[in-house]
């Protein structure tokens, strides 16, 4: 075990997962003779669609190398949250994480441009722009604060559900306390839609809409769904008002540590595994959106006009720094 790691471990970073983690050996292997094994975390459920790309790109890894690489994923928050898992990540106390874009938006401010309200208009217009010369752009940024950009993976488009009403416009939203991720982009978007934003992690949302410390979140049909937040917030407003990806990221420290062989190799899988991920989202929101619905979810369209109007100050305000005004000008202009 590295010093780091003991340090992270000894600190609680990833509370219950610890013991599971250490029970492994340490990041990026076995600590034996076995295959070397990359420890990846996502708080998402294990049959979530970012969950089983990555868990394929274990499976694939280890075909091509005959059994010397794999991955062995831990879903389901047992390592912490999405911050736990950038910080562990960083140290290489975990190898892979896959995390939200808001999530690394403080500190990756070029990372913002992907959580713009509506600066995306469609999934194939955010699907393009990431594949692009602009998404590598997007991937190179980790890399000077101890990440590895992989992929960009689907996460949306993002909407607001509440356990109150339904919301049509921006004043429908006034009053409301609405569950943001702690990311300054998100939660000046959700004020500027007219609501006061709430930060709490993603595992603390259902027991705030069920105890009514907040009236409502945004996010997408899987997530929606999966977490079980449709039993207690059943008002869903299509605002549609965010397509921000997730990230896939590898610690620089676990990639340095492999043979630049092994690095093409990962980078490879992982650029094919999204794909993969795609069409697995796709089906997954499809179901999602579906399975809600016939549980007794209330969907409402929204005026969509009026809520990009709402947040055009916020892309105004992100956009002025860091030199990001072109590439957020080619992004748009992509739609």
């Amino acid at each position: 075990m590295t010093p780091t790691r003991r340090r992270l471990l000894g600190t609680g970073l990833i509370g219950a997962g610890a013991a599971a983690l250490s029970a492994c050996g340490t990041a990026t292997g076995t600590g034996s003779d076995g295959p070397r094994l990359l420890h990846a975390a996502d708080v998402h459920p294990a049959d979530y669609p970012t969950v089983t790309a990555v868990k394929w790109m274990g499976e694939e890894l280890g075909r091509l190398t005959d059994g010397r690489l794999g991955i062995r994923s831990f879903p389901s928050g047992q390592l912490g949250n999405e911050d736990d898992s950038i910080g562990l990540a960083r140290f290489q106390a975990i190898d892979i994480c896959r995390v939200a874009a808001a999530a690394l938006n403080n500190a990756f401010p070029e990372t913002s441009l992907l959580c713009l309200p509506y600066v995306f208009r469609s999934v194939e217009h955010m699907r393009a722009v990431v594949d692009g010369d602009i998404g590598t752009q997007l991937l190179n940024v980790f890399e000077g604060r101890g990440l590895v950009g992989l992929a960009y993976y689907d996460a949306a488009p993002r909407s607001v559900y509440n356990v109150r009403r339904p919301v049509y416009e921006p004043a429908d939203m006034k009053g409301l306390k609405i569950r943001a991720p702690q990311s300054d982009i998100f939660l000046d978007t959700v004020r500027a839609m007219g609501a006061n934003p709430t930060p709490l992690t993603f595992g603390a949302v259902f027991s705030s809409l069920q105890t009514h410390l907040i009236d409502g979140a945004e996010n997408n049909w899987p997530s929606y769904q999966s977490s079980r937040q449709f039993e207690v917030a059943r008002y869903w407003s299509d605002t549609r008002h965010l397509y921000s990806p997730d990230a896939l990221l590898i610690s620089k420290a676990s990639m340095d540590a492999l043979t630049p062989a092994d690095r093409d190799l990962v980078r490879d899988v992982a650029r094919r595994s999204v794909p993969l991920m795609r069409a697995e989202w796709d089906k997954r929101e499809a179901d999602a959106r579906a399975a809600v619905i016939a549980a007794g979810t209330q969907v409402n369209e929204v005026d969509l006009a009026a809520f990009a109007r709402a947040v055009e100050p916020v892309n105004s305000k992100y956009t002025a720094g860091a030199g990001l005004k072109p590439l957020y000008e080619q992004i748009t202009a992509a739609a």
